[in-house]
């Protein structure tokens, strides 16, 4: 992600594989929605994805 400094305004969303329709579990600043999806169970956490202005990455490529 090209916006990695923690005070980037991202969207975090979980897409579920067999719902087309992504649901919205915060808008804020980064490392507020880092906390946030660490603090998702394994299974959910799988279905994050990050969202910034110019870029969008899976939740668990960002923390590898």
């Amino acid at each position: 992600m090209r916006s990695t400094f923690g005070s980037a305004s991202v969207r975090l969303y979980y897409l579920d594989d067999g719902d087309p329709v992504a649901q919205t579990l915060f808008y804020g600043p980064l490392d507020e929605a880092l906390a946030l999806a660490a603090a998702q169970p394994e299974a959910v956490q799988a279905g994050l994805w990050i969202a910034t202005d110019n870029d969008v990455a899976a939740y668990l490529d960002l923390i590898d």
